[in-house]
């Protein structure tokens, strides 16, 4: 019975990538590699202008250096394992380096939305309170949030892996996934694996309830302020420095939605439909993120257009 609790019988995993698509991996791999790039020279940018600007300086764009470093980390730690199925047939995953690639992936995906949390009450705090604002969010308090954010993830995931570890794999080993997903793991235990999916459904439903109703609340708090402004002109600034924020909740939140409910409900969704918005939650919104905030916050927009464009810059001014 312990050597059952110990050894897996299985070395590694087999990972097919996107079930009944496997003819086209290849071109598939294409926006992977595209999305990967993009994510990666995206963050770096704005993590460039957010150290090289000092006006950039403030606790919204700290927060938003860590929401970069963070995609940067997420899309690293899924995509060239992608590109390595889609053009390589690199197939066969370790045992214990598929539950390391699972671990980073949530824990990475639960720290953004800690930050996105973080974010929601910085503007809360900039239009509801705007006189203490400064005296609320100091850096060594903006630290703190984003470690607390991180620490919540790195110990709500790492039950997982260890639960995974105390199950016996005989002879399932096929993951019909792109990455190792921590219910597509579960599912090919040979025991009994209602305490790693209870666990798996706690962890995710406290996580997007919990996060989704802090947020919800700033936001309830921001309009009520917002509308009692006098000004048309002050009621879309204010709502102006709230909208790169709002699009970065929706393109997060919805595609990882839908992926948590077609996995565990969704029976008649195909595989191949569920597996794609499951790998663009991940690959999408780190992409994404930095579009939205270089377009929709002037002084990113600006700081850009000066590193790359110095003499547009200079003839503007």
């Amino acid at each position: 019975m312990a050597d059952n609790i110990t050894h897996h019988y299985i070395s590694s995993f087999f990972l097919v990538g996107i079930p009944g698509l496997q003819e086209f991996h290849c071109w598939i791999g294409i926006p992977v590699c595209l999305l990967f790039v993009l994510a990666l020279l995206g963050n770096s940018v704005i993590i460039i202008t957010i150290k090289l600007e000092p006006s950039l300086h403030q606790p919204m764009y700290f927060f938003l250096c860590m929401l970069a470093m963070n995609d940067m980390a997420l899309v690293s730690s899924t995509a060239p394992k992608m590109l390595g199925i889609f053009w390589f047939d690199a197939h066969r995953f370790d045992f214990d380096v598929c539950l390391a690639q699972m671990y980073f992936i949530h824990t990475f995906c639960i720290i953004e939305s800690a930050l996105l949390v973080a974010m929601a009450f910085d503007r809360y705090a900039a239009i509801c309170i705007p006189l203490r604002y400064a005296t609320i969010l100091t850096t060594p308090v903006v630290i703190k949030m984003g470690l607390v954010g991180a620490l919540r993830a790195v110990l709500m995931v790492l039950p997982c892996p260890i639960l995974i570890k105390r199950l016996p794999y005989y002879s399932k080993y096929i993951i019909n996934h792109a990455y190792c997903e921590h219910m597509a793991v579960v599912k090919l235990a040979s025991a009994n694996t209602l305490i790693n999916r209870a666990y798996g459904i706690a962890v995710a439903l406290s996580v997007m309830i919990l996060d989704l109703a802090l947020i919800a609340t700033s936001y309830i708090k921001i309009l009520q302020a917002v509308f009692r402004l006098s000004s048309q002109n002050a009621r879309s600034k204010a709502l102006g420095t709230c909208a790169a924020h709002v699009c970065t909740i929706l393109v997060s939140y919805t595609p990882a939605l839908f992926s948590f409910l077609t996995h565990r409900f969704g029976k008649k969704v195909p595989a191949s439909v569920h597996i794609i918005f499951a790998s663009s939650y991940l690959l999408v919104p780190p992409t994404v993120n930095p579009l939205v905030y270089g377009v929709k916050t002037k002084q990113i927009r600006d700081r850009v257009i000066g590193l790359f464009f110095p003499n547009k810059k200079q003839s503007e001014n």
